[in-house]
C-alpha cells in the first residue's frame, strides 16, 4: 500500500515538473509561429540576415540541392566551432574570476536582443497593422522595456514571474531572427547544435561540463541566460528559500574523510539557530532520497536541477525549439503541429531521464531529432496521404 502511494506521488510531482517547464517552452514556440505567420507574408519586411551562421556560404535559389547541403554543412561547422571557442573562452574567464565582466557581457547581450532585435520586430508589427505612434514615444517605450528586461534577468530581487517572462521574450526575439536563415542552413544547423549539445554536456572535456564543474567547486552561479522553472518552497513556512543553499554545511556535522569541506547535498537548508538541517520539498530529489541515494552535482546546466531543486533549461534550448517550429510554419500548419508534438515528447523524455539519472542532460538532441524526423515524415509522406484522401472524399 505504501509502495503504491509512493508511486502515485512520484507520477503526480513529475507531471507538475513537466508542466512547469513545458508551458513556457510552448508559449515561446507559439509566439514565434505567430510572428512568422504575420511577418513572413510581406517579403518587404524581411530583413536580410548576415551572421556567423551564413559567413561561409550564402544560399541562392539557383544552387543545386547538393550544393545547398554542402554549403549548409560548412556554415554549421563554422557556427559550432565559433560557439565552442566562445564557450571555452567563457570557461577561462570564469576560471580567472572575471565574473563581473561576464555578467556585464550577458547584460549587454540581453540589452541588444531586447533593444535592437525587439525594436526592429516592433517596427515590422507597426508597419503591418498601421499603428499610429510617433518615434519619440516608441523609443521611450522600447528603452523602458529593455532596461526593465536587463534588470529582471540579472537582479535576484525582481519577481520570478517577471524574470521568466523576459526570458521567454528574449528566446522569442532571437528565435525569430534565426528563422530568417536559409532553409538548408537552418535544418543542418539544428542537427549540428543538437550534436554539439550532446558532446558539450556529457563528454568529460566538454566545455559546458567544465564550466559547470568549475562553478560547483567554487559554489558560484554561472552568469548565463537560464530559465528556472520555479523556486523551492520550504514546507515548514511556505517561504521561498535562497537559491544557493546546497553547499552550506550544517553546524553539527563534521566533514567526512575524502569529501570536500563545506559541501552539502542539494535539497537541504541550514538552520544556524537550531543547528539542524531541514528537508525541502523538491520532488525530483525526494525520489532519490527514498531509495537511500544522495544526489550529487545537480546544479549542471543544459537541462538539470538548480541549487534549489527547480528544473533549469538553457535559453538556447528555447531558441532552437522555436526555430524548428518557426521554420515549419513557413511551410504549413500541419508540419507545425507534428513538430510541436515531437518537441514536447522529446522534452518529456528528457525530463523523465533527468528524474531517473539525477544529473544534467542535454535538452536538444532528443527533441530536435524527433522534430526533424516528424517534419520530414509530415511534409513528404503524411501531407500527400491526406491530400489523396481528401481528393477522393475519404475520411479517416
Amino acid at each position: 500500500m505504501d509502495q503504491n502511494h509512493r508511486n502515485t506521488g512520484i507520477l503526480h510531482t513529475l507531471g507538475e515538473e513537466i508542466i512547469r517547464i513545458i508551458t513556457p517552452v510552448s508559449i515561446c514556440m507559439l509566439s514565434v509561429v505567430i510572428l512568422v505567420s504575420i511577418l513572413d507574408k510581406d517579403s518587404s519586411l524581411s530583413s536580410s540576415v548576415s551572421i556567423i551562421a551564413t559567413i561561409a556560404y550564402t544560399e541562392t535559389t539557383s544552387d543545386s540541392e547538393w550544393d545547398k547541403f554542402k554549403g549548409a554543412l560548412l556554415n554549421s561547422l563554422v557556427f559550432v566551432a565559433v560557439v565552442t571557442v566562445v564557450t571555452f573562452l567563457l570557461v577561462v574567464l570564469f576560471y580567472f574570476n572575471c565574473t563581473k565582466f561576464l555578467k556585464y557581457y550577458m547584460g549587454f547581450s540581453a540589452f541588444l536582443v531586447l533593444g535592437f532585435m525587439g525594436g526592429e520586430i516592433g517596427v515590422f508589427l507597426i508597419q503591418v497593422y498601421s499603428l499610429a505612434i510617433d518615434c519619440f514615444t516608441y523609443v521611450l517605450l522600447l528603452l523602458n522595456f529593455t532596461i526593465v528586461g536587463v534588470l529582471a534577468v540579472f537582479m535576484s530581487k525582481i519577481p520570478i514571474f517577471v524574470t521568466q517572462s523576459y526570458m521567454v521574450v528574449i528566446g522569442v526575439l532571437t528565435a525569430y531572427w534565426f528563422t530568417m536563415l536559409p532553409e538548408w542552413t537552418t535544418w543542418v544547423l539544428l542537427v549540428a547544435m543538437a550534436l554539439y549539445d550532446l558532446a558539450a554536456v556529457l563528454l568529460p572535456g566538454g566545455p559546458l561540463r567544465l564550466l559547470v564543474e568549475l562553478a560547483i567547486s567554487r559554489d558560484e552561479d554561472i552568469p548565463a541566460l537560464v530559465y528556472e522553472a520555479r523556486p523551492v518552497i520550504d514546507t515548514r513556512n511556505n517561504a521561498t528559500v535562497q537559491r544557493r543553499v546546497w553547499r552550506d554545511r550544517p553546524v553539527n556535522v563534521e566533514a567526512q574523510p575524502g569529501t570536500q569541506t563545506g559541501t552539502q547535498t542539494v535539497g537541504s537548508s541550514q538552520n544556524v539557530e537550531e543547528g539542524r538541517v531541514h528537508e525541502l520539498s523538491v520532488p525530483l530529489i525526494e525520489r532519490l532520497r527514498e531509495r537511500g541515494v544522495e544526489p550529487e552535482s545537480l546544479g549542471l546546466e543544459g537541462i538539470g536541477l538548480a541549487s534549489t531543486g527547480a528544473i533549469k533549461l538553457g535559453l538556447g534550448d528555447f531558441i532552437f525549439y522555436s526555430v524548428l517550429v518557426g521554420r515549419a510554419a513557413m511551410y504549413d500548419f500541419m508540419t507545425v503541429y507534428a513538430c510541436y508534438l515531437a518537441i514536447i515528447a522529446g522534452l518529456g523524455i528528457t525530463l523523465v531521464l533527468l528524474a531517473v539519472y539525477q544529473k544534467a542532460l542535454p535538452a536538444l538532441p532528443v527533441s530536435v531529432m524527433l522534430g526533424v524526423l516528424f517534419y520530414v515524415l509530415t511534409r513528404f509522406f503524411l501531407e500527400d496521404f491526406i491530400v489523396h484522401c481528401s481528393s477522393n472524399l475519404l475520411m479517416f
